[in-house]
């Protein structure tokens, strides 16, 4: 059959009525508690005898067993029609057939050779279908006119859910109730009015919730609903061995009961237990009394605070029983950590193979840091400061300083006073970055200390190093009234360095003027 006649109602969301699955499709409404069929698909010897009894179910996830005497090829999902109890017929849907209803009878404790399991009709018509759709319409109504009744005569109960039979011989009528409830008059006022034969069946809150579905707080349906059938009572003690904090409103489900998924992880928290200690009392030690906070119980960390204090420390178990020991024995630790015990750190491979490739930069930096508070330090006393003495190297022979070339005839003086000292400049020892060798560090101003230490050679000539900054430099022009530039001397015009003085005398301008710089007059 399809989606539409499923035993949990409502069919399929879609347009399409029904998904010709046969109680298969992923919606959930088909699947409530079915249970997947591993061997359909295995292909059975020819004279291999098929378990006769199938699995019925019936609405809101009631199931039951039937005997298939007649033998019909039934199908996962089909529906067929079933002997009632007492007498009549009801209408269900097969769950489950084969091998694997043996496997279900042994697990719910069933005997194979009870006489209480009933038997097969026959495959339903779609006569029986319809006449069982519309006595389903009529439940909905039934039930509301039913709590009405309840509250007219004060009774303590719920009712939840009702059921007809197929042939709409009987209905039973679920409810729930904390204690015992007369319900006489509930029975006959019912049987006068709906005209069937009324049958009144009490189950828990989770069989309730069970019934009536829905979507619990991880999200997803409710287990008693789906898969669950076997109920087990659930204590405060499972949330206590997980460490929960004991909040009603956060533990209970839809029925009002402790959830039933926190058995499900028990069995894995009473085996992690087993390793963390039991405090009993709080660890003795020097500060004070240390409180247990909290426990880990998978990481196997408990927390601690002293009284009066609200920082927690966290310690691993281990440190945990090692103080218990210490306050067996009347010791008490300085504090709950363990002192930290600083160990040699072994030197790496590298260090041994190829070195630390950054330690010439490293001391580089620390020679400029010890240069720089010596600098710092002696000029704070006053004293000179007197850098380490060079090795020293073998001199080289100095060359003899040139002499100037005499001017020429016809030049001033002071052009020729110009020339020797441009000349001495010339021989002179160059300076800045030049006269520094390749290593800076070690030798820096080598000839200077040289020198300073051990004086010249022989065979050279001293030099007379002239001030610096006394070079005579040429007067700025000044405008003539001719339109010509100020006289200059001689040697001080024409280019850079001298280089006039050592030249001679200029050529006269093709305008006049002369060689001098003598105002030149005008020819007439």
């Amino acid at each position: 059959m399809a989606c539409t006649s499923c035993s949990s109602g409502g069919g399929c969301s879609s347009s399409a009525k029904g998904c010709g699955s046969k109680g298969g499709c992923s919606s959930g409404g088909c699947t409530r508690l079915n249970v997947f069929d591993w061997l359909q698909d295995v292909d059975l010897p020819s004279d291999f005898k098929e378990f006769d009894l199938v699995e019925i179910r019936f609405k809101g996830g009631r199931k039951d067993f039937f005997r298939n005497t007649s033998r019909l090829p039934l199908v996962t999902g089909d529906a067929v029609v079933v002997e009632a109890a007492g007498n009549g017929w009801h209408l269900g849907h097969v769950s489950l057939k084969g091998e694997l209803v043996r496997l279900q009878m042994r697990k719910k404790k069933v005997p194979v050779d009870s006489k209480e399991i009933r038997g097969i009709l026959r495959v339903a018509t779609s006569q029986d279908v319809e006449r069982w759709e519309a006595v389903r319409d009529l439940e909905t109504g039934t039930m509301f006119r039913a709590r009405s009744v309840v509250e007219e005569l004060k009774l303590k109960m719920k009712l939840s859910d009702v059921e007809y039979q197929a042939d709409r011989t009987r209905a039973t009528f679920f409810y729930s109730a904390e204690d015992r409830v007369d319900f006489r008059d509930l029975i006959r006022r019912l049987a006068d009015e709906f005209r069937v034969r009324v049958e009144m069946r009490q189950i828990s809150l989770r069989h309730e919730a069970g019934r009536l579905g829905g979507i619990g707080s991880c999200g997803r349906e409710l287990c008693c609903s789906t898969w669950l059938t076997d109920f087990k009572s659930v204590s405060t003690t499972a949330a206590r061995y997980q460490n929960l904090s004991l909040n009603p409103a956060k533990l209970s489900g839809q029925c009002g009961r402790l959830k039933c998924c926190l058995n499900y992880e028990l069995d894995t928290y009473l085996d992690a237990l087993k390793d963390i200690p039991q405090v009993q009392r709080p660890l003795q030690t020097e500060r004070g009394e240390a409180f247990l906070q909290k426990t880990d119980i998978f990481k196997k960390r408990m927390w601690f605070a002293f009284r009066g204090d609200n920082n927690w420390v966290m310690i691993p178990t281990e440190r945990v029983r090692e103080i218990q020991d210490m306050n067996k024995r009347g010791e008490k630790p300085e504090n709950l950590l363990a002192p930290v015990l600083e160990e040699e750190r072994a030197p790496e491979v590298s260090a041994h193979v190829e070195g630390n490739l950054d330690r010439l930069d490293d001391k580089i930096k620390s020679g400029k840091r010890s240069k720089r508070k010596k600098k710092k330090v002696s000029a704070e006393q006053g004293q000179p400061v007197v850098a380490a003495p060079a090795p020293k190297l073998p001199q080289k022979e100095k060359l003899p300083t040139p002499k100037a070339p005499a001017p020429p005839s016809g030049t001033e003086p002071a052009a020729s006073a110009t020339g020797a000292a441009e000349a001495q400049s010339e021989v002179r020892r160059p300076r800045g970055s030049a006269a520094r060798p390749l290593n800076r560090r070690s030798h820096r101003n080598r000839s200077d200390k040289d020198n300073k230490e051990g004086g010249k050679p022989e065979g050279t000539a001293d030099t007379p190093k002239p001030p610096r900054g006394n070079e005579p430099r040429p007067p700025r022009p000044t405008p003539n009234p001719n339109g010509d530039s100020a006289p200059r001397a001689a040697g001080e015009g024409g280019e850079r360095n001298g280089r006039s003085s050592r030249r001679g005398p200029r050529p006269p301008r093709p305008g006049g003027g002369s060689p001098t710089g003598a105002p030149s007059t005008p020819a007439s």
